[in-house]
This record gives structure tokens, sequence and C-alpha cells, in this order.
């Protein structure tokens, strides 16, 4: 008997709405699982239905068609019904619920419908005191002006479409009453007085996102933080873990698992936000399936996005969400905008020399500018070791032609460079050290354990915490420390003496002080401050001043988990050495009167 039939089945049939690239990967990870899937999409060459695995599991028909979806559901035997894209019609889900009580829907159908409809979706979240800009529907331009003027809005603002909005399509930038006409026709033309809604211009530095699986008992659990850079208006270039503090981090997971606890129903949600200078979040856009901004997850998570959607939708436990790899990066390959397929394809082709790339594409038919044709997933051990392979790939992306040329004047070559030029997401890696002192007349000496880890490219922070004149701070400091991504401290031992043992008296990280000398007593107080410590609270030193020896054992204590660093160090080590084989040779020639 066939093992995937629906009477032998151990687990529930899948019925899956689309068949584009995301049925296509859910199409994959339902074959490691055993988990019997069915697509349902018109075109007989949709991604899902290209692969061999899937040959048996397709039906041809529209999503959006009541009687296909009807047909579907009965002639497949579908025992869980799921969406790749929402815009289906959740009035027949509700009526098959019905019908079939042993029939599963997910995400329920008044989620979906919530969230087909952005306007619907803001409100509800606002009800659930989730964070959302200012909206207000309006039905004219007369409306725009009197948000924009009495409503308080101001200008610019941003007005949007409320349903089949995606990629950027449906929202129009106003910037000033002289655009309100024209926005209103590109939204609008019928002028339909229900179609547009505009919210309150948000002033982010950055854009976040996560994915956030839920399943049927209602537990919901965050994937890791991500930021992701745009293209004209698409995801472009995704950044795993994003490089912002782990406390605003945790923030942004929090407000984004209150968000999908707040619907009904099990699966994966995309969430996405704006991050504020203040560090304050707002909800974005929500997709009540998988998701551009979780593709990542496939090589650098322990259970990808897809894994997870099907695993909450058979009745199986959810799986880790954690990265399994240090750092990750996802590239769209998009349409070239001469849409050619030999140029879109540039990455795709160069990323087969680069370790640790792997290449996604779709099997779509025909190529034109901006299509998402597939996705490289890059992973690295180090922040600056992702720039470097993403920097490989962003030279040769079309995509990101205009900015790769602006930035090539500026990278000098280096391919790093280049991709903190070409991404914003890519420029600076959040400290994994952080170097403390008690004042600013430390600073002398604590510079030279900055520059050493500038030349091993650790990222780090310097800033003045003073056990004595502010020791709330001080304690804050080292209660947050780990929770904000920082591995190793270096603390500044000056006059008292006190900050290095204090510090490592809260914090679980390891501590390396630095005495430094002052005008009395030359340092001699501060070292044996930091090596009497009472059993307990452990803290390494180095000799007087030796903020460089600092450095160095701090780059070892990185370089325990991550292999990149500890190359580093042993290519240091040997450079130390043939230097000092170099003196030895020249002494031996010229002797020692004329060394």
């Amino acid at each position: 008997m066939d093992p995937t039939s629906p009477s032998s089945a151990p687990l529930p049939r899948v019925g899956i709405l689309g068949a584009g690239q995301l049925g296509r990967m859910l199409q994959e990870a339902a074959h490691r699982l055993s988990v019997p899937v069915v697509c349902l999409d018109t075109p007989a060459d949709a991604p899902a239905k290209q692969l061999s695995l899937a040959s048996a599991n397709v039906a041809s028909g529209s999503f959006r068609s009541a009687d296909d979806i009807r047909k579907f559901v009965t002639s497949q035997n579908v025992d869980v019904l799921t969406v790749e894209i929402e815009h289906v019609d959740t009035h027949i889900l509700d009526a098959l619920l019905k019908e079939r009580p042993n029939l599963c829907v997910y995400p329920a159908p008044s989620t979906i419908r919530t969230i087909q409809d952005k306007h619907a979706q803001k409100a509800h979240l606002r009800a659930h005191n989730v964070p959302v800009a200012d909206f207000v529907s309006v039905a004219s331009p007369a409306d725009l002006l009197r948000a924009a003027n009495d409503g308080g809005f101001g200008f610019p603002l941003m007005l949007k479409a409320k349903r089949e909005a995606y990629d950027g399509r449906g929202n129009y930038v106003v910037k000033s009453a002289a655009d309100v006409e024209a926005a209103f026709t590109a939204l609008n033309p019928k002028r339909d007085p229900e179609a547009l809604y505009v919210e309150r211009w948000v002033p982010f530095v950055r854009e976040l996102a996560t994915m956030v699986v839920r399943d049927a008992q209602g537990h919901v659990v965050a994937y890791p933080v991500v930021e992701t850079v745009h293209t004209r208006n698409i995801c472009h270039v995704v950044v795993a873990p994003a490089q912002i503090d782990g406390l605003l981090a945790k923030k942004v997971q929090k407000v984004a698992e209150q968000c999908i606890a707040s619907f009904d129903g099990a699966g994966i949600f995309g969430v996405e936000m704006f991050q504020l200078e203040n560090g304050d979040i707002y909800i974005n856009e929500i997709a009540p399936r998988p998701h551009n901004s979780g593709h990542y997850t496939i090589e650098a998570c322990h259970t990808s996005q897809f894994e997870n959607h099907l695993r909450v939708l058979a009745g199986l436990p959810i799986g880790s969400t954690d990265l399994k790899v240090p750092f990750a990066c996802m590239l769209n390959v998009l349409g070239a905008p001469s849409s050619d397929l030999v140029d879109s394809l540039a990455a795709c082709r160069t990323s087969l020399t680069v370790p640790g790339a792997t290449v996604h594409l779709y099997g779509k038919a025909g190529c034109r500018a901006d299509r998402k044709l597939g996705h490289i997933t890059v992973v690295a051990n180090t922040f600056p070791e992702l720039q470097a392979k993403m920097g490989t790939l962003l030279a040769v992306d079309p995509t990101a032609e205009k900015a790769v040329q602006a930035a090539l004047a500026t990278a000098g070559g280096s391919a790093a460079a280049l991709a903190a030029a070409v991404s914003p997401a890519l420029r600076i890696a959040a400290p994994k050290v952080g170097i403390i002192m008690g004042s600013d007349s430390d600073l002398p000496v604590m510079r030279a354990a900055a520059d050493m880890l500038d030349q091993f490219e650790v990222p780090y922070e310097v800033t003045i915490v003073s056990a004595h004149r502010t020791p709330l701070r001080m304690v804050q400091y080292a209660q947050d420390a780990h929770h904000r991504g920082i591995q190793v401290i270096i603390a500044g031992a000056g006059g008292a003496a006190h900050l290095p043992g204090m510090v490592a008296a809260i914090t679980p990280l390891p501590v390396i002080g630095v005495p430094v000398a002052l005008k009395v007593l030359d340092g001699q107080d501060s070292l044996l401050s930091i090596v009497q410590m009472p059993r307990g609270v452990p803290v390494a030193t180095v000799a007087i001043n030796n903020a460089t020896n600092a450095g160095l054992l701090a780059v070892r204590i990185v370089g325990s988990a991550a292999p990149h660093f500890r190359e580093k160090m042993a290519a240091y080590m040997k450079r130390m050495e043939q230097e000092v084989m170099g003196k030895v040779d020249r002494l031996a020639k010229v002797g020692h009167k004329d060394y």
C-alpha cells in the first residue's frame, strides 16, 4: 500500500491553497517529515508542482475560487487546509468547517480575513494593545487632507490600499498636499470609498522582522529577530540575527509573540516591524504564512519556518527556533532590470564558489524585472566573514546595481566594505566585548585593548562606568551585559580599583581587569585589589597598563566558540614568532655592536 495514501498515513493530509515558491519549500519539508501534502493552483508548471516528490500531489484549480476549493478539499481528502498566500475566499473556508466537522483550517478563516484587510489588521492589533502607527480610513482626497491637517498626521504620510497589497504594491508616500490627487489616482482609480486608509509616517531607523510559530493550543514561539533591507519595496537582504542590542531583540520578540497570540489558529506568521531611534517598536504588517524574512531558517535554524508550519498543522511539537550558526544572510534573487535571465542569475552562479552559500531556485517560467526567482542563503562564523561573502554576491547582483556602482567608489576593493556600503544591515556588528573604565583618564591606557580588538575584527563598545560615582549604572551594566550579547568585559582599574571585582560579582561573563597606573602607587594597588578577590568571584588580570594583553585575552575567550578568531590568533602568534626570529637572524649576521 502506498505509505502516503490517506488511508494509511500516520499524519493528517495537508492541503495548501497555492503552489508557488512557498508551497514548493513546504513540499520539500513535508517530504522529510512524511507529511502527505497536496497543493491547489492553476498553472501546470507552478513551482510546487515541479517537484517529482509532489507529482501525485497536485490539483489544478484556482485558490480564489470557492467551487475549486470545495472540490479540492473533497476530492483530495484533505484533513488540514492551509494557505500559501492569504488572498483566498475565506467565506468558503467558514462554510467548509461547518460542512466537514473533521476538517481543520489553519490559520483560522477569521484570522486570514482580518489580515487580508490591512486596515482591519491594524484595528485588531490596536484593540489588543499591540503598538501600531496612527491610522484612519480615507474615502476621498479631502479625507486625506483632513487627516494631514486637522488630524495632525502632517506630511509625509503613507497612503495604503486595504486589500491585495504586498511587496510594496498598494503603498504611496504622500510627501505634500500636491501629491494627494496623484496618490488616489495611483492606488484607487475607481475612487472606491472603502479602498484606502492612511498611516502616520513612522521615522524608523531600521526594519526588523521575525517569524512566529503558533500551535493549535495557542503556544507561540518567535524565531530570532532579523533586519530586512528592501529594494524598490521588495525584501532584498535579510541579516540574521539583526545586529541590535540583545535586550531590544527580546523586546521585539515579545511584541511579535503578543501580536500573534491575539489571533486564532495555528501556523507560521511573518511579523514585520519598524524600530524607532528611541527603541520603540511598531508593527508594520503580518503575513499568515511562511515569509521571505524567514527563508534563511532552512540553513540557519534547527527547524525551518516551513517545517514548523507543517509540524503544528500535523499536531507535532514545535521545533527549536534557535540559530545553529552564528550568522546568516538571505539574498533574494530578483529579476534584473533588463528582464534577462542570465543577468538575473549572476549572483547564483557566483554563490557556487562561496563556501557556506546555498541556492534555492523556484523554477518559475519566464523572467521579468523584480520577479522573485529564488534566494541565496549564506552562513558564516563571524560578521566580517558574512560581510565578505555577501559583498562578493552583491558585487554581481543586478538588483543592487546602482547602489553597487555608488559603493565601489568608497569600498576600496574590499568585499566586506562593499557589503557594508550597499546594505545598511551589513554595516556594523553588535558588540561582543565591553570595554569599561571608571574615568576618561583611563582611556589612554584602555585604548590599546580597543586597538587590538580592531586588529582581530572583534566588535566592541567603550563606555565609562564608575563603581563609586555611578554605582547604579555599574550594576545595570553588569546585569544587562550578557542579555545584550556581550561575551567578555574588560574593566580598567584606576584609583580604588573596585570596578573589575564589583562587575564580576554581578555578571556571569568573564571579566578581565586592567590595572591602570596612577601617580601615587603606579597601579600596584589596582593589581593587588584584582588578584585578591574572594573565592567565587573570579577576575582575570594582566600587567599594569597592559590593555593590549587584555584585548588579546578577550579575543581568545571569544575565539573559544568561534574558529575564525582562533585561526586569527594562531596567525598573530606566528607573526610574533617570525618577528623574533627575524631579530635573531639579524643579530647573528651583524653582531650585537651593530644591531
